[in-house]
């Protein structure tokens, strides 16, 4: 394997180890509460987790002979399909009671998760379910999920402690997403700062070349995915000082959700 990808894998795997342990800790009635993924409680949403680690291990086994699409054409691509998602969800998640779910984010095991990537390095193209994709971007997919995931179970539960995020996990979505953003809406004219993490020029429009770039939107790490994947609005996160966007270019609402 390359360099890049035995670290996506890991922060994948750190993550949904967290979220296994964190969801443990949850007494059963938990479970059947709603969820803030319409249609879903939590039950169906530890499933849907499920089923992404399955699919994971399943693609990592394939190869195709195509050229590998773009990331942000690829994850925007799974919109049409959000039905086929949905009841193959409900399908995972089954009649398994709580414990069987937890249980189940570690299947396979991590030992074998990264087995089925041996022989892989980042541009290998696999053959995903949504067309080809290079190696690490299918897996910097997953991570993104878990993660966001990850957030949409604490936002399900506010009587709880707030699950936990692993960092290097955060960093891989957050940078995802920017470079999606970059990908989807090409330009210079505006610069994304989600610091630490990282930092796009994106939208059409003049360049910036030297001193304090005119149009800068800039937030932090768990901002930027609500933000981005359509949990929050872009103009109610200015409102309240989430997201500090200065110049007549930096408002990103014709541009956001990347995803939902």
């Amino acid at each position: 394997m390359s360099e890049r990808l035995p670290r996506a894998l890991d922060a994948y795997l750190a993550q949904t180890a967290a979220t296994s342990a964190w969801l443990a800790t949850l007494p059963a009635d938990d479970f059947g509460r709603p969820s803030v993924l319409d249609g879903w409680d939590v039950r169906t949403l530890v499933g849907h987790l499920v089923r992404s680690r399955a699919g994971l291990i399943e693609v990592l086994g394939t190869r195709s002979g195509a050229t590998a699409i773009p990331v942000a054409r690829y994850v925007q691509a799974y919109r049409p399909a959000a039905g086929e998602i949905s009841s193959g969800t409900v399908e995972a998640a089954g009649t398994r009671v709580p414990a069987e779910l937890v249980a189940a984010l570690a299947e396979p095991p991590d030992a074998a998760v990264r087995e089925a990537a041996d022989g892989s390095t980042d541009a290998t193209v696999l053959a995903g379910h949504r067309g080809p994709i290079s190696a690490l971007d299918w897996v910097r997919t997953r991570v993104l999920e878990a993660v966001i995931h990850a957030d949409d179970l604490s936002r399900s539960l506010p009587d709880a402690d707030a699950g936990p995020l692993v960092r290097p996990a955060l960093a891989d979505a957050v940078r995802l997403l920017a470079e999606m953003l970059a990908e989807s809406v090409p330009g210079r004219s505006v610069e994304v700062r989600v610091p630490p993490f990282v930092a796009v020029q994106a939208v059409p429009g003049p360049r910036h070349t030297r001193g304090t770039p005119p149009n800068v939107m800039e937030t932090d790490g768990l901002t930027w995915l609500r933000i981005a994947t359509g949990r929050r609005v872009f103009a109610e996160a200015v409102a309240d000082g989430s997201v500090r966007a200065s110049g007549n270019r930096a408002d990103l609402t014709d541009h956001l959700p990347l995803l939902s």
